[in-house]
């Protein structure tokens, strides 16, 4: 049974900082690429960012990101980061882990980061 569990939300003012963690179970997580996607109110969810699974492998993010945040993998841990930086009010969303299984892409239960004065 695939579970995919997010921590490390949380309020943060402009400027500041915080590390998303995602730990993964239930399959072969050194052999898939992971995701972090995230949804703000009343708008469709969005790539954030995507690592594959060979490291160091592709890395990809949302050019709204780039510069800011940084994902990373531990396959040792089975977990995936999203180290994020210079929070904008723009990322306040919840953020979610993924992972595509074919034919199912399989999502944790979200992680909520609000950033505001």
């Amino acid at each position: 049974q695939v579970q995919l569990v997010e921590s490390g939300g949380a309020v943060v003012q402009p400027g500041g900082s915080l590390r998303l963690s995602c730990a993964a179970s239930g399959f072969s997580f050194r052999t898939y690429t992971m995701t972090w996607y995230r949804q703000a109110p009343d708008q469709e969810r969005e790539l954030v960012a995507t690592i594959a699974a060979v490291v160091p492998g592709q890395i990809r993010y949302a050019n709204s990101v780039k510069g800011r945040f940084t994902i990373s993998r531990d396959n040792a841990r089975n977990t995936v980061y999203l180290q994020m930086t210079n929070l904008k009010p723009e990322d306040t969303g919840v953020y979610f882990c993924t992972v595509l299984i074919p034919p199912a892409r399989f999502f944790g239960q979200g992680t909520q980061v609000t950033v505001f004065s």
